[in-house]
């Protein structure tokens, strides 16, 4: 069978809408990517997982001092709600979180710089603000040509407390500033709900070494306001070519194949996937994953989280057959995460826009316009001359190990020290 990008290129469009974590859209997707499974003849399972979630009641903030003015917010995801009637308290600009803005910050609601992570939100809540504030988008940006994201506080960081806590525009936050204000009052209320996403699953037996398994994953979700073309429709369609081409060329170890939902949450479908299956783990060699690509502007990177050599034989396949891809050792946000997590190492393929690229993540600039199937084809024949060479050895050639310094580094990003902390 050939790599064909324009039938990629046309199952990427049929996907091309919002379809976030648990939503009917991201259901909607997983029976397309399911319907393309079962016209090669092969029967897909859809598995469920909970997850959770909330929904926004009320989100306002209000200058009241020196000034007065309503400005429009969200309310963080399962972060702690006000009263009714909201938190007044003096505001402060707590920039970066230095020791000299957490000595500022109590009792205020505060507005901080750049994404909240675990790191900046535990500085947030051992300065004794009683809530804060995030900001989204650029300065370039208006009300009509943007869009303001619901930040969520997950589970890592409410294990360490929880506090009120709203989004704003960046151009909104810099009339806060530049003009001076004093007090403000900040009033979210959320509720908490369960909801249900699903990963989409299918095995494609081995002909010699059925024992063996090889992982493929990509995930499907978008967030909002995005068509998640990108990121990661792409990387969807291209494992959809890889599968179809060992449909038709059955591989010697079985091949296990995997779309994950609600990635953009915290890789949940990959960490629920590796959660149900943890006893078939001890089967699996190696994981691939294939998370963004297609755009037309940009380059190629395998990140390699497993051992030195394994990182070595993926360059040196590039090299052997001149494709222009850079492999690196290197732990990358996605849902090889997990798998490492549990002992299973892998590459994670990635096509990185440049700064002057159309490759946008994360917002409604994530469009087709950018892509092409010219790209997506080039991608794919790598992705599957790479993972083939390996399925189909005479000896596995790269060592079921993840190393100490790549442990290191999925700890780290797993928080595990933080949480261990917490239990002592």
């Amino acid at each position: 069978m050939k790599i064909c990008g324009k039938r990629e290129f046309e199952l990427l469009n049929k996907m091309g809408f919002v379809r976030m974590g648990g939503t009917e859209e991201e259901l909607k997707a997983a029976h397309i990517l399911m319907d393309e499974i079962k016209a090669m003849g092969l029967e897909p399972q859809l598995e469920p997982f909970e997850i959770e979630d909330a929904v926004q009641v009320k989100a306002e903030l209000e200058v009241l001092k020196p000034y007065s003015k309503k400005y429009t917010v969200t309310a963080y995801k399962l972060c702690e709600n006000t009263p009714e009637e909201g938190v007044t308290a003096p505001f402060y600009y707590a920039e970066n979180m230095t020791e000299a803005d957490i000595a500022a910050a109590k009792g205020k609601i505060i507005l901080v710089n750049g994404f909240v992570r675990l790191d900046l939100y535990r500085k947030i809540l051992k300065s004794g603000a009683v809530g804060f504030i995030s900001m989204s988008g650029t300065m370039l940006e208006t009300e009509e040509n943007s869009d303001l994201f619901t930040r969520t506080i997950r589970d890592t960081m409410r294990a360490f407390g929880n506090i009120p806590a709203a989004n704003i525009r960046v151009t909104d936050a810099f009339d806060m500033v530049k003009n001076g204000a004093e007090e403000v009052k900040l009033t979210v209320i959320n509720t908490p709900i369960t909801r249900t996403s699903h990963n989409v699953t299918v095995t494609v037996k081995g002909t010699e070494k059925p024992e063996e398994v090889v992982s493929f994953g990509a995930h499907y979700d978008s967030v909002e306001f995005s068509t998640g073309v990108y990121d990661n429709g792409a990387g969807s369609v291209i494992n959809m070519e890889v599968l179809r081409h060992f449909v038709e060329n059955p591989p010697k170890r079985t091949l296990q194949f995997n779309w994950y939902g609600s990635e953009e949450m915290g890789l949940l479908g990959s960490k629920a996937w590796v959660k149900a299956h943890e006893d078939e783990l001890k089967n699996h060699l190696y994981m691939i994953n294939v998370d963004v690509g297609g755009s037309v502007i940009g380059g190629d990177t395998a990140l390699v989280l497993a051992t030195k050599e394994a990182t070595t034989y993926c360059d040196a396949f590039m090299k052997r057959n001149g494709y222009a891809c850079e492999a690196k050792q290197d732990i990358y946000s996605s849902d090889g995460v997990p798998f490492a997590d549990k002992g299973v190492p892998s590459t994670s393929f990635v096509r990185f826009g440049t700064a002057f690229g159309g490759a946008f993540i994360h917002n409604r600039h994530d469009v087709i316009d950018w892509l092409s199937a010219d790209v997506l084809e080039r991608t794919t024949k790598f992705v599957l001359g790479y993972s083939e060479e390996m399925i189909n050895s005479v000896v596995f050639p790269v060592e079921k190990v993840v190393p100490p310094e790549m442990v290191e580094k999925v700890d780290n990003y797993l928080f595990k020290k933080q949480l261990a902390e917490l239990k002592k």
